[in-house]
């Protein structure tokens, strides 16, 4: 693999971002790592790593980081848009202004990063978007609503975005990770205030998070090391899921699925007009 790739990442600081940039730069390519606040960003910085402040809600940010990048590297070979949140709490607990900022920084934000991104690409007639959403991409659990929410928008957008772009040399990759040692469930953790209605469904949640906050399973360097090889194969999935974990709950998901569309389809080939 030649090392002049670029990868721009966002979300740099801690867990799938920061492991992202070490397993990169250990093979001898090229990074910005980009983050909120560019000062978290000392310990990466050198000849191979340029360091900007990003924050990826401020859709203003983005075009001058993409041209920092192309003006310090020449080129944007991977574009990762990693920057998440999590959040926690029923829909009737949280505000609209809570799913909103879920939404912006989790669905908006990466739809921006990659229209912006394009041009680019396009002009270099290559280039790969990761798109890192969740198992919650496809999985649902009480209290996880805005979250999912999020995640499942993201996915559309992209399976729709990979069909544009193939015909430019560009593929989008899906990255499902299940639960994994990073920060989403400490510090990157958002919860709306508890209704006791929902103790019994979101509470159960919220102790889980309690619980699995730091234990979790999933190794963050590992998992880079799994994307850096997706994103290498020569015949590239568009979905990744990460833990075994996720490859359970997603299975069994297509197989509710599967099993809703047996029941219900004679009702819905019955809706034909007749004649």
């Amino acid at each position: 693999m030649s090392n002049s790739r670029v990868w721009f990442i966002t979300g740099s600081t801690s867990g799938f971002g920061l492991a992202l940039v070490d397993a990169v730069r250990a093979r001898g390519e090229r990074v910005v790592a980009t983050a909120r606040h560019a000062d978290a960003l000392a310990d990466v910085a050198g000849d191979d790593v340029l360091t900007l402040r990003l924050d990826v809600t401020r859709q203003e940010q983005i075009e001058p980081a993409l041209g920092a990048a192309a003006e310090r590297f020449g080129r944007i070979d991977v574009l990762v848009n990693n920057a998440g949140i999590g959040f926690v709490g029923a829909l009737e607990e949280m505000t609209l202004s809570d799913l909103r900022d879920v939404m912006e920084t989790m669905f908006f934000a990466p739809a921006a990063l990659t229209r912006a991104v394009v041009p680019r690409m396009r002009a270099q007639g290559s280039g790969v978007i990761v798109q890192m959403s969740s198992m919650g991409g496809q999985v649902t659990a009480p209290g996880y609503s805005a979250y999912c929410a999020a995640k499942f928008a993201l996915e559309g957008l992209s399976e729709a975005v990979a069909a544009e772009l193939a015909p430019f040399g560009i593929r989008v990759l899906i990255v499902e990770p299940g639960s994994f040692r990073t920060g989403l469930l400490g510090r990157s953790l958002r919860a709306a205030p508890e209704l006791e209605a929902y103790a019994g469904t979101v509470g159960a949640t919220r102790a889980y998070i309690a619980r699995e906050d730091g234990s979790q399973a999933g190794d963050p360097a590992k998992a880079a090391a799994a994307i850096i090889a997706a994103v290498d194969a020569e015949e590239p999935p568009l979905r990744l899921a990460l833990g075994a974990d996720a490859v359970d709950a997603i299975r069994a998901k297509h197989e509710t699925l599967r099993a809703d569309l047996a029941r219900s389809e004679k009702l819905a080939r019955a809706t034909t007009f007749d004649g």
